[in-house]
């Protein structure tokens, strides 16, 4: 299917704007003059750790625990992810590091 260049056009326009009322919405609705609702502060402090667990069920969903090599390198990483956050409290050096050291064991120990 071939579109016109106003449909193109359009297209482009429908995304911009869309990309632009979610970066702007959340200005518009609770602008820096007044305290957020309980609920939003609420999930603000709630949601961040909830994700993290949800994306570390989520890697380790189908990891064979009776096969060799028994999740082992996917606990290791998890380990190294919490040890450099409770280092560190940097963010990125613990994704890195979980994540380098992951491909690492699984490309070259883990064989």
């Amino acid at each position: 299917m071939t579109l016109t260049p106003l449909q193109t056009l359009g297209i482009i326009l429908a995304v911009a704007a869309g990309t632009q009322l979610t970066r702007w919405l959340p200005f518009w609705l609770f602008p820096e003059k007044k305290a957020p609702p309980a609920v939003v502060t609420y999930l603000g402090k709630v949601l961040p750790p909830a994700m993290m667990g949800l994306l570390v069920v989520y890697c380790i969903r189908n990891v064979s625990w009776l096969a060799v090599p028994h999740g082992a390198p996917e606990l290791l990483s998890i380990a190294a992810v919490v040890l450099l956050h409770t280092w560190k409290h940097n963010v990125l050096l613990s994704i890195a590091g979980g994540t380098a050291l992951y491909m690492l064991l699984v490309q070259a120990v883990f064989v």
